[in-house]
């Protein structure tokens, strides 16, 4: 299970819509407590490749975020994005480029007027649903 708090979600939506068309990105942190994740932080990241099909986080801003978690004594958590016109499920791409199967993806849809966030656990092409709780 994943928890995020609702000040969370909302920043997170914020600026995902501030971004649409274009893929908005980030990171989480927080703490691990057994199986359950527990997100303390959001960042926002650049996605810098400025597309609306896949994303890719600015470098330094990144680092800056790894700086950030460790002096904060915050366990990096995964990352999320953006699907502004496609489903809250990860694409081919999204599977492809997950290369930390410790990492929660979550992905936040815009398509409908309800915004759905999801989160994911991705192992080579299998993406499975993680329970998220939003508080």
């Amino acid at each position: 299970m994943i928890t995020l708090k609702k000040a969370d979600f909302d920043k997170i939506l914020a600026h995902a819509q501030s971004e649409a068309p274009i893929e908005a990105c980030g990171l989480i942190a927080g703490e691990l407590d057994g199986e359950d994740k527990i997100v303390k932080k959001v960042y926002i990241l650049t996605n810098v490749d400025h597309a609306e099909e896949h994303f890719t986080l600015d470098p330094k801003e990144q680092l800056a975020a790894i700086k950030d978690m460790r002096a904060n004594g915050l366990t990096p958590l995964g990352n999320w994005h953006s699907h502004p016109v496609s489903p809250s499920r990860p694409s081919e791409e999204d599977k492809r480029l997950a290369y930390d199967s410790s990492a929660s993806y979550m992905i936040l849809s815009l398509m409908d007027d309800v915004p759905v966030l999801n989160s994911f656990h991705i192992e080579g092409d299998k993406a499975e649903k993680e329970q998220l709780v939003i508080e």
